[in-house]
């Protein structure tokens, strides 16, 4: 499949876009594996021939927790509310950084296989990062792994340490292209 030339409008009404946590150390048990939802963002792809383009912003205090699974009992709306607090106060500073960027500086390979890289900005620090994805029916989808340690972030932790949030986390998108203006 291929893609018209042309640029895209992306944002909430068009996809979506989210963040896979998992836990770690020997209190993991006791904690959710978290899949968390930009729930305010806009970006724009431009496709052409010779030139690419990939830009979004996220507004870094519209994340919320969607789904938590593992776990020693069913994550509960405090405990969303709750990792909600502690993503926008001590981890994201939202305060000092109400927002994160991704601007690529290069697109390569097809439809059904392209590689986008890219400077993503968090908290002030601005790191390049590699996205995959593909383009089928319509939709592109596809993800990045970001290490939060690479960006000043030192992943959650609970329980003295023995619970804590893995340094990595996924991002994925599916959106739909729909129509290029």
């Amino acid at each position: 499949m291929s893609i018209a030339a042309g640029s895209y409008t992306l944002g909430p009404e068009s996809g979506r876009l989210l963040v896979h946590t998992t836990r770690t150390g020997i209190g993991a048990k006791a904690g959710h594996d978290l899949t968390i939802e930009v729930t305010r963002w806009r970006g724009e792809a431009t496709v052409a021939p010779s030139r690419s383009s990939v830009t979004v912003e996220i507004d870094a205090e519209s994340l919320e927790v969607r789904k938590g699974t593992g776990g020693v009992k069913p994550l509960t709306g405090s405990d969303r509310q709750e990792i909600e607090k502690i993503v926008r106060e001590k981890i994201l500073h939202t305060a000092r950084h109400p927002t994160i960027t991704f601007r690529s500086t290069r697109v390569d390979g097809t439809a059904e296989s392209f590689r986008v890289e890219g400077e993503l900005s968090i908290v002030g620090v601005t790191r390049p990062v590699a996205v995959r994805g593909s383009v089928a029916e319509g939709r592109a989808h596809g993800s990045a792994v970001i290490a939060q340690s690479r960006w000043g972030i030192r992943p959650y932790s609970a329980l003295f340490g023995t619970l804590k949030l893995s340094d990595e986390v996924e991002v994925r998108f599916d959106v739909s292209l729909g129509t290029n203006r």
